[in-house]
C-alpha cells in the first residue's frame, strides 16, 4: 500500500499512540532496571564500587543456592520434557480417548498461584498428609523432592504447549512418502518426527529451566532447607536488609533467565522456518494398543495434576486435615493476614492491569505497525525485553526506583497503581506478542479502503482495528487479569501491611501455620480466575458461531 501523507492531527495522534506506551515502558521498566544495576554498585558507606560483588564471594549461602538452583533446574527440565513429550504426542498424534480431559487438566496450574501446587503436595505427601495417615508413616516432602514435583507440575502446561506447536509443524506428505518407501513407524519417528521437533524441544527445555530457577512460590512453601536463588534474594532483602547484595543476586538471577529467553527465541525462529505454509498436519490413524497406552499415561499425568489441585480445594472444606474429615466452612472465615482485603485489592489491581495494559499494548502494537527501520526494531526490542526479567528482580527494581519519598514518583510507592504496573510489565512481552500477532491478521485491504476514502488515524482505529481485534483484545485483557491475580514473585517486595495481594496472603497464611485457611483462600482465587477464563471462552466462541450463521 502506498502511504498517503497524513494530516497534522493524524500525525499528532499517531505520535501519541507511539509515545504514550513507550514512555510508560521506559518509566516502569527500563528506569527501574537501571536502578538495580546502580544499586548493586552502591556500597554501605555511600561510595560507588564493587564491594557488593566482592561480598558476594564471601556469602556461601548464595553459591549453595546457585548450585541447588542449577541442579533443580536441570532435573526439572529433564523430567518435564519427558512427560510433556508423552502428553503432546498422545494428544496430537494418537486417537486416544480423553484428550479434552487432559487439555482441561493442563489448564489448572495456570489458574492458581504457583505455591498452590506445593500446598497440595503437602496435603497429600506431607508429614500430616493423607498418604502418611493411611500408611501410618511420616513422609518428608519438604526439600528437593517436593520442590521437584511441584516445579514439574507447574512447568508442564507450558512445555506441552510448545511441543504441540512443534508437532503441528510436520508435513503429512513426509510420512506418506516414508510409508511408500517401507519405513517402519520407529524409523519415521526417528528420521522425521524427532528432527522436526528438535527446536521445539530446545525451546521447551529453556522455558522450563527459566520457570524453575525463577519460581518463588513453590520454593517458599515446600522448599524447606533446600535454598534456591529465588528464596536467597528474598532472604537477603527482606530478612537481612542487605539491599546491595540483593541487587547483585538479582543480576545473577537475571543472567541465566535472559540467556534462556534468547536461546528460546532463536529456537522458536528456527522452528517457525521448518513448517512450510503448504504443510499438511499429519492426521493420526487409530491403533488400539498404542492409543490405549497413551491414554493410560496421559490420563495418569492429568490425574496427578487434578489430584493435587483438587486436594487443595477439598482441604479448604475439611475441619482438620486429615484427621477429622467432616465438612465445614469455618476455614473461609479468615480474619488473620487482613482477611479478604487482599482479594479485593487483587481484583482492583488486576482490573487496572487488564484495562490499562490492554490499551497500552494496543496503542504500541498499532503504532509500531506503522513504524519502520531502526526505530521500529529498537522499540520492538524494548517491548520484548521484560520476558527475560524474573518477577523477583522486577519487584526489587521497583523498590529501588519508587521507594524514594523525596522524589515525585515516590508517591506511587505502596499504592494500587504501582502494583498494577509491576504486574503488567512482568507479562508485557506475552501481551505484546499476542497483540502484534492479532494486528497482522487485520486485512490490509480494509486499511487501504479507509485511507482512500479519506479516513485518518482515528477512523482506522475506530472502524477497522478495534472491531477486527475484538477477540484479541478480550484475550489479552483476560490473560493480564488472570496472571495478575495469581502472581506472587513480582509483588512480594511491594506489598505493605496496609495493602497486600491475594497470592501473598496465601503465602502468609501457610507460613503462619493456617494451611487450611491458605487452601480456602486459594480456592477463592481459583474460583475468580476460573470464572474469567470461562467467560472468555464463552465470549470468544460465541462470535464465530454467530458469524457462521450469518
Amino acid at each position: 500500500m502506498t502511504a498517503l501523507p497524513l494530516a497534522a492531527p493524524d500525525r499528532w495522534l499517531l505520535r501519541a499512540c507511539l509515545w504514550l506506551p513507550l514512555t510508560a515502558l521506559l518509566l516502569f521498566f527500563a528506569v527501574p532496571m537501571g536502578f538495580v544495576a546502580w544499586r548493586s554498585l552502591m556500597q554501605d558507606d555511600g561510595g560507588i564500587g564493587f564491594a557488593n560483588y566482592v561480598a558476594l564471594l564471601d556469602t556461601p549461602g548464595v553459591w549453595q543456592a546457585t548450585q541447588n538452583s542449577l541442579v533443580l533446574g536441570l532435573a526439572t527440565t529433564a523430567i518435564t520434557l519427558l512427560l510433556a513429550f508423552v502428553l503432546a504426542y498422545g494428544m496430537d498424534r494418537t486417537c486416544m480417548r480423553g484428550r479434552r480431559l487432559v487439555a482441561t487438566a493442563l489448564t489448572l496450574p495456570m489458574l492458581a498461584p504457583s505455591l498452590v501446587l506445593g500446598l497440595g503436595l503437602i496435603f497429600i505427601l506431607g508429614r500430616n498428609g493423607i498418604v502418611g495417615k493411611l500408611l501410618d508413616i511420616r513422609p518428608d516432602i519438604y526439600g528437593f523432592s517436593g520442590l521437584l514435583i511441584a516445579d514439574v507440575l507447574y512447568a508442564l502446561p507450558q512445555a506441552v504447549l510448545i511441543l504441540r506447536a512443534a508437532l503441528r509443524c510436520a508435513d503429512a506428505r513426509q510420512y506418506e512418502a516414508a510409508e511408500v518407501l517401507g519405513a517402519t513407524p520407529w524409523r519415521q519417528f526417528r528420521d522425521i518426527t524427532l528432527p522436526t521437533m528438535r527446536y521445539g524441544l530446545l525451546s521447551a527445555a529453556f522455558v522450563v529451566f527459566t520457570v524453575t530457577i525463577t519460581d518463588f512460590g513453590n520454593a517458599v512453601v515446600i522448599g524447606g532447607d533446600f535454598s534456591v536463588l529465588a528464596t536467597e534474594i528474598y532472604n537477603q532483602v527482606s530478612g537481612q536488609m542487605r539491599f546491595g547484595i540483593g541487587a547483585v543476586v538479582g543480576l545473577l538471577l537475571l543472567l541465566p533467565a535472559a540467556l534462556s529467553v534468547w536461546i528460546e527465541r532463536v529456537a522458536a525462529q528456527r522452528q517457525a522456518g521448518i513448517g512450510a505454509e503448504s504443510a499438511q498436519p499429519p492426521r493420526p490413524q487409530a491403533s488400539r494398543g498404542r492409543d490405549g497406552l497413551y491414554a493410560i499415561a496421559c490420563l495418569g499425568i492429568a490425574g496427578a495434576i487434578c489430584a493435587v489441585v483438587a486436594t487443595v480445594v477439598i482441604a479448604g472444606f475439611i475441619r482438620l486435615w486429615p484427621y477429622r474429615l467432616d465438612l465445614t466452612f469455618k476455614h473461609y472465615d479468615i480474619t488473620v493476614s487482613g482477611g479478604y482485603n487482599s482479594l479485593w485489592a487483587s481484583l482492583a489491581v488486576s482490573l487496572i492491569v487488564a484495562v490499562v495494559g490492554t490499551g497500552l499494548l494496543f496503542l504500541l502494537a498499532f503504532s509500531l505497525r506503522r513504524l519502520s527501520g531502526w526505530p521500529a526494531r529498537l522499540a520492538t526490542l524494548l517491548a520484548t525485553l521484560p520476558v527475560g526479567v524474573p518477577g523477583l528482580v522486577l519487584g526489587l527494581a521497583y523498590v529501588f526506583a519508587f521507594n524514594q519519598p523525596d522524589l515525585p514518583w515516590g508517591a506511587l510507592y505502596g499504592g494500587v497503581f504501582l502494583l498494577a504496573m509491576c504486574n503488567f510489565y512482568h507479562y508485557h512481552t506475552q501481551g505484546y506478542v499476542a497483540m502484534a500477532t492479532g494486528l497482522r491478521a487485520v486485512p490490509a485491504q480494509l486499511e487501504e479502503a479507509v485511507t482512500v476514502l479519506g479516513g485518518g488515524v482515528g477512523r482506522l482505529l475506530a472502524d477497522v482495528h478495534l472491531p477486527a481485534l475484538r477477540v484479541t483484545l478480550l484475550a489479552v485483557a483476560a490473560f493480564l487479569f488472570m496472571r495478575s491475580m495469581v502472581t506472587l514473585s513480582a509483588v512480594i517486595f511491594l506489598v505493605t501491611p496496609e495493602l497486600s495481594l491475594s497470592a501473598v496472603t496465601v503465602m502468609r497464611l501457610d507460613e503462619a501455620g493456617f494451611t487450611s485457611q491458605a487452601a480456602a483462600f486459594s480456592t477463592c482465587i481459583m474460583a475468580v480466575v476460573g470464572t474469567v477464563a470461562l467467560l472468555l471462552h464463552r465470549l470468544t466462541s460465541a462470535r464465530p458461531a454467530r458469524a457462521a450463521v450469518k
